[in-house]
């Protein structure tokens, strides 16, 4: 719509010029400027939105899709060499949330997300789906360890894990172990000694695992002499075989002695002799050797000895391998060590710690041995002032300050 402009009659100004004329004119210009501008935005906009509409059309090909990614449970997301992006797109997913939604909760731009998705799958880590679209989805291929640094095999301070606790890598199938069994009962154990001893130093799988099973160490000390014989073999004996002699045969052995699945069956073999236990388990972590006295498929003997060992290597071992025990065990440990003082460095890691368990803190108030820094130093956490009754316990302590058993 174009403006009229009515012309008025004003007075002369200085110069003979019309006021009123000269003002018409410059509104007449400034309404010409803002009308060019309007016409000059208007064709920007309409370039812009042809350029948006273009970008639609051209994204409209490799739009998300329904697709919901899911979580692969067969496969063990610690051992895939995942990157950040990876990690955190995986932290991401709850199996309900769809493709087309993840860019919204993630911030990755669609076409960076496919990719992130795409080698998720690959690696395993997500379950291929059918109906995803414009998806490319490579074939699953078995995960890969990935390289460790020597600071990624350090054991984590709150979660100690044990190599004890993870089952050895190839062991023996249980009907494996009844094949060679059955094999040694019905044709090698009618031999006699000597021609099964004279059998085991060059014999061969099956033969060679069945005399796994044989009780005389003579014969074992043979099986341990075939240049054949591997750690699925002295897991056998470890497991299976019940004469001290034949396990000091094994244990000379610093190969096999020093294999996690031979340990973890010796420990549990009724006939092991108990200096043969302190020899393999003197350098030991006290959290290992905590874990031996609460083991219940450990016989009784080997228990006794683990906590006998436990008491002395706690008197001698680091501080940190002490903080490490009392706090990982929130204080159950602590009742194997009664009247086994802590050394200052010991108390000054305890004290530098805030304290939010109440098992913990009872089974320290219940640990006589308990340093007076450490009793101060827990009567100030906000646990223990929020509940009287951890603050009872601490002052019937016999460590605990004076003001504390006055108050």
């Amino acid at each position: 719509m174009r403006a009229l402009f009515v012309p008025v009659a004003t007075p002369l100004g200085p110069g003979g010029v019309d006021r009123g004329q000269e003002g018409s004119q410059a509104v007449l210009d400034a309404a010409r400027r803002f009308q060019a501008g309007r016409e000059q935005s208007g064709e920007d906009g309409a370039d812009c939105e042809e350029a948006r509409t273009a970008r639609v059309v051209k994204d409209s090909g490799a739009r998300m899709s329904d697709w919901t990614p899911k979580l692969n449970p067969t496969v063990d997301l610690r051992r895939l060499p995942l990157n950040a992006e990876e990690g955190f797109v995986l932290s991401r997913l709850d199996g309900h949330t769809r493709e087309k939604d993840l860019p919204a909760l993630t911030g990755f731009p669609p076409d960076k997300l496919r990719d992130i998705l795409a080698r998720l799958v690959s690696q395993g880590a997500l379950l291929p789906g059918t109906e995803a679209v414009n998806t490319v989805v490579p074939p699953t291929v078995e995960p890969r360890a990935p390289e460790l640094d020597a600071s990624d095999t350090e054991p984590l301070p709150e979660a100690e894990a044990s190599d004890d606790e993870a089952p050895p890598e190839d062991e023996v199938p249980e009907s494996l172990l009844g094949d060679f069994r059955k094999l040694f009962e019905t044709r090698l154990h009618g031999l006699p000694e000597d021609q099964r001893v004279a059998l085991a130093k060059g014999a061969e799988d099956p033969e060679l695992s069945a005399l796994c099973f044989d009780p005389v160490p003579a014969v074992i000390k043979a099986v341990l002499e075939n240049t054949r014989v591997g750690l699925a073999h002295a897991r056998l004996i470890a497991r299976h075989h019940r004469n001290p002699v034949g396990l000091e045969g094994l244990v000379a052995r610093a190969a096999f002695a020093s294999d996690t699945g031979v340990r973890r069956f010796l420990v549990r073999n009724p006939q092991l002799p108990v200096a043969v236990f302190r020899r393999l388990w003197a350098m030991r972590r006290l959290m290992e050797h905590h874990k031996l006295t609460v083991d219940r498929d450990v016989p009784e003997q080997t228990r006794r000895a683990a906590r006998e060992l436990l008491r002395q290597r706690f008197s001698t071992g680091p501080s940190e391998e002490k903080v490490e025990l009392i706090l990982n065990t929130e204080g159950r440990a602590l009742g194997a060590l009664v009247g086994m003082p802590v050394d200052g460095k010991t108390t000054s890691l305890l004290c530098g710690r805030t304290y939010r368990s109440p098992m913990l803190v009872q089974n320290i108030a219940r640990w006589s041995a308990a340093p007076p820094a450490l009793i101060a130093h827990l009567l100030k956490q906000e646990l223990v002032r929020r509940q009287p009754q951890l603050r009872m316990m601490l002052a019937r302590h016999p460590n605990a300050p004076a003001d504390a058993k006055r108050a």
